[in-house]
């Protein structure tokens, strides 16, 4: 354990036992103990239960218009499943692809957490196309499933915010030198910090872009994660969440300009705008 922050607890403890002490000479005014980074910090970014929920509307909001048949998912053109307020993605068995797979990382979150869930979720999603899967959405097991996901908010954004607590150290490691890494720990924690929206726009990026580590997750060898946008942000930014929201666009309009022509990925641009513009509502 650090000295400095045994020295710090121990003047505490002595500070409460004079306090306590009516008969006794206070002691004599001590210097301040500046600690930095010292504390022990929380398993995962703590949100309460109210501001989980704030957090998933918007979150749900973005991703599906916070409607429950949007819950459900899978998008023309695309070999996966999208679910929950995160669209959080689930390939059929067989199936590999581009994105980091979430949906069954998301199924163990809950289980953890002592949610049931139903029993014939396999690991693999029981649909093999899209079609498939537009054929069962009146289905006695998708409705099971969208009524999990509609009860299930707050654990989502938990299970996001555990994404996002991980994200950072592999962010920092799959960079190259101090001082990148130095300016990413520093943008994230402004951002972090920023309130009310700061906590909100990580874990919603992170969720909807990853984090940007992935060799899979390049175009031309250029990223669109969270840690593009962190790298790409201003060290001077007189509003770091506007900053944020700025950089977030520039990255996903370098994808678009990076990807290939045929994924035609400019027609989600417009939404793709909406969206980050919410990072800097108040």
């Amino acid at each position: 354990m650090n000295h400095m922050y045994i020295k710090t607890s121990m003047f505490l403890v002595a500070f409460l036992f004079s306090a306590c002490a009516t008969t006794e000479t206070p002691p004599p005014e001590a210097k301040p103990i500046t600690v930095v980074d010292e504390a022990p910090k929380p398993k995962y970014i703590q949100v309460a239960m109210a501001e989980a929920k704030e957090i998933g509307h918007k979150i749900w909001m973005n991703e599906g218009s916070a409607k429950v048949e949007h819950l459900t998912a899978w998008n023309k053109g695309e070999n996966f499943a999208s679910l929950g307020i995160g669209h959080f993605i689930w390939y059929p068995a067989a199936q590999e692809g581009r994105f980091h797979e979430t949906f069954p990382d998301l199924i163990a979150f809950l289980e953890q957490q002592g949610v049931a869930t139903p029993t014939w979720l396999p690991e693999d999603a029981p649909w093999k196309s899209h079609e498939a899967f537009k054929r069962d959405q009146n289905s006695s097991r998708m409705n099971e499933l969208r009524t999990l996901l509609e009860n299930t908010i707050p654990q989502q954004v938990q299970f996001i915010i555990q994404r996002l607590e991980k994200a950072l150290p592999i962010m920092l490691d799959s960079l190259t030198s101090e001082r990148k890494r130095d300016h990413v720990r520093e943008q994230f924690y402004q951002v972090a910090n920023a309130r009310p929206n700061g906590i909100y726009a990580l874990i919603d990026y992170v969720n909807f872009k990853g984090e940007g580590t992935k060799p899979t997750e390049r175009y031309n060898g250029q990223g669109w994660g969270l840690l593009q946008v962190l790298e790409n942000m201003s060290n001077n930014a007189d509003d770091v969440m506007t900053e944020f929201a700025n950089s977030a666009e520039y990255v996903l309009k370098r994808r678009i300009q990076n990807s290939p022509a045929q994924r035609n990925e400019s027609r989600w641009f417009a939404g793709w705008k909406i969206r980050t513009k919410t990072y800097m509502y108040k």
